[in-house]
């Protein structure tokens, strides 16, 4: 079973492509690529079986595939008229395979005819198809799709037999019970619901991201004590996107327990899943996820009753190129799928590139916990490169001058030709003619400036560049990423960064913390950021305790010292406060204030008087002497001044009326002819 179309627009699509294995004995296996081809390969012989192009290719890319079970082909095959140019259908042959495309239709295609058999559009989804189910009895077809609908369709008539609303989100994931009765699906929670009603009958909590595949992994409950209704005691599985965890549920009597019953832990993100259904409480179920990079892990488990930790894989498959030489160093092959074979010892495995995989059976040993397989794959088919036919003359090269290019044999590169502007600079300069006008060295300067401004990182492309630094440890690209201190810009690169570099961003955020205080108040915007956005992802990780534990201890140690901080800062502020208010009040002149009115009252004077009558009579009588002596002397001197007064006040006066005749006759001091005439 795949785990849906890898649609890069889209961060919580599912991992890789939409493939599938054929359900008899792994005969074919169909794979959708991400231009729109379905291509299906012969197993066995690692042969390319069929390669069919849909008419709305390009618009209408496959999104899921699945194909038709066994006894619902064998019930068919022979109502199935057939021309006499067509070949007897043997019990290998596998015939319809059906295709969800992004712009809601279903495409039913018959691999023996090699075209489309039929097209299911009228009444369907309105937006792109996340997952097919066939019924393996009544010959049913149900899809969900982004629409937030369940749509079953009737395969004969091509006509939609029933739709309804499967959640308030797009609907992700369908699955079948074994008795095909029930119909799990799946967005962000899992409903199981009654086909015949088309009523929800139980409620499970999901997961935090879009669920990716959903399968039963028992026939038989694991207690035959009661009656079995055909679902009560069943387990199914549940995988998610950018989810290293695989929950395991069971459908019981009571409504109440909604949780998962345990699960199974990855390394990364499930791409395919399969697994061995469980016949009896005895038999063990096999598990083999294929995660997205490239390592398939192996469990085997009894599933009875609850389980807190979460399982560990029983056995790893790697595979790997071979080291030639001694400077070549052996690179990874991807893994795309895994299934296993009917005699559940064995193990197909898919690997390569999407375009020509490598498929090969692998014989499982339980006793190895990794196994690497060392394979080379340089020998297979590649895309051969065309060289195209141009009408374009390449200019006239010198003679002794030769460049090769990686290609065809003798192939020379064409030469850029040189710029005109710059060629009319350099012949002006070489025939001696005036000098380059400013326009032109205004023009040129222009040219390298809008150069050099392509040549700038975009905001587009910070998370790819926080990607790149924290892949290759280079502190300078970090450094220009993690140095800005726009809030929106951190926001939306946090949003944008692939979720497998949120660890490491983490890791390298805790060492920068550790460092100079100033970088730590922008590592601080940069994880607060991280922590809310990529919250739910965080939360799913089983190892996130330990891988965080440097930080958490951080954050304890400084929050512990915070208090002690805090009280100390304040007294040092009161401090600082007191001080300056002090030398304000120093620096301060005071201000020199002269009364504009005094008023004395007469008591003041009473109570002099009385002071001085409270004095010895002796004291008063020596004192009455005193100031009687001095009064007669200021008396005496008083009366010669005023007669000195009286002298001066008449020469005064008689100065003047000199003065005032000389006035009245016309004679002046300061007349200069009457000067001479007196001399």
């Amino acid at each position: 079973m795949a785990a849906g179309g890898g649609r890069v627009a889209d961060p919580l699509s599912p991992a890789g492509l939409p493939c599938a294995f054929s359900p008899q004995g792994q005969a074919y296996f169909a794979l959708a690529s991400a231009d729109g081809h379905l291509r299906v390969w012969e197993t066995a012989n690692n042969r390319l079986h069929q390669e069919y192009v849909p008419s709305a290719h390009l618009s209408g890319t496959c999104t899921c595939l699945a194909w038709a079970p066994a006894r619902l082909q064998a019930k068919e095959s022979p109502q199935r008229k057939k021309r006499k140019s067509e070949p007897v259908e043997t019990s290998n042959q596998i015939d319809l395979l059906a295709l969800g495309t992004a712009v809601g239709s279903v495409l039913l295609y018959s691999t023996v005819k090699g075209e489309l058999h039929s097209k299911l559009i009228n009444g369907g989804h309105d937006n792109k198809v996340n997952c097919i189910q066939w019924h393996q009895d009544n010959g049913c077809l149900y899809s969900c799709s982004d629409d937030k609908h369940i749509v079953e369709w009737n395969t004969q008539t091509c006509k939609v037999k029933c739709k309804w609303k499967g959640d308030n989100s797009s609907v992700s994931s369908l699955c079948i019970s074994p008795d095909g009765k029930m119909l799990l699906s799946a967005g962000r929670t899992i409903k199981l619901w009654v086909l015949e009603t088309k009523e929800v009958y139980r409620h499970f909590t999901g997961h935090a991201t879009p669920v990716s595949s959903l399968m039963f992994t028992t026939v038989r409950p694991p207690k035959d004590s009661q009656p079995f209704d055909g679902i009560t005691g069943l387990y199914f599985l549940s995988g998610a996107v950018h989810d290293r965890l695989l929950n395991v549920w069971q459908v019981r009597s009571e409504n109440k327990e909604k949780n998962a019953v345990m699960s199974f832990t990855v390394t990364d993100e499930p791409v395919y899943i399969d697994l061995t259904l469980s016949e009896n409480k005895e038999e063990p179920v096999k598990l083999a996820v294929v995660c997205r990079d490239g390592q398939v892990h192996l469990f085997e488990h009894i599933l009875n009753g609850y389980c807190k930790k979460p399982l560990t894989s029983n056995c790893t498959i790697q595979i790997s190129t071979p080291g030639k030489g001694k400077k070549s160093t052996p690179k990874p092959i991807p893994v795309l799928a895994a299934g296993f074979c009917s005699d559940k010892m064995s193990l197909l495995l898919v690997y390569g590139s999407w375009f020509q995989p490598t498929i090969e059976r692998v014989a499982l040993n339980s006793k190895e916990s990794h196994m690497c397989l060392v394979r080379d794959i340089s020998n297979c088919w590649a895309p051969k490169v065309e060289t195209a036919v141009t009408k374009v003359r390449t200019p006239v090269m010198n003679s002794e001058a030769k460049v090769l290019v990686p290609g065809v044999p003798g192939h020379h590169a064409a030469i850029k030709p040189v710029p005109a502007q710059t060629k009319e600079v350099e012949s002006k300069r070489k025939l001696g003619e005036n000098e380059v006008s400013i326009e032109e060295r205004l023009g040129a300067l222009d040219i390298e400036s809008k150069k050099e401004k392509d040549d700038l990182p975009q905001t587009n492309s910070f998370p790819v560049l926080l990607a790149q630094g924290l892949e290759s440890n280079d502190l300078e690209m970090l450094n220009k990423v993690l140095q800005t201190r726009n809030s929106n810009l951190i926001r939306r690169t946090v949003l944008r960064m692939p979720l497998h570099a949120v660890i490491p961003l983490l890791q390298e955020l805790t060492k920068r913390l550790q460092g100079h205080p100033n970088s730590a108040v922008l590592m601080v915007q940069w994880l607060k950021c991280v922590l809310t956005v990529h919250a739910s992802y965080l939360s799913t990780l089983p190892d996130l305790v330990p891988q965080l534990g440097t930080l958490y201890q951080l954050m304890e140690s400084r929050v512990k010292t915070f208090q002690k901080l805090s009280h100390l800062h304040g007294k040092l502020i009161l401090l600082v406060t007191q001080v300056t208010a002090s030398e304000k009040t120093k620096e301060m002149p005071c201000p020199e204030q002269k009364a504009k009115l005094v008023y004395e009252e007469e008591s003041s004077e009473e109570e002099s008087d009385d002071e001085i009558d409270k004095d010895s009579d002796d004291n008063w009588d020596e004192d009455e002497e005193e100031k009687e002596s001095e009064k007669d002397e200021d008396v005496d001197e008083e009366n010669e001044e005023e007669d000195e007064d009286s002298e001066e006040n008449d020469e005064n006066g008689e100065d003047r009326d000199v003065a005032s005749e000389k006035e009245l006759n016309g004679d002046s001091d300061l007349d200069p002819e009457n000067e001479s005439e007196e001399e």
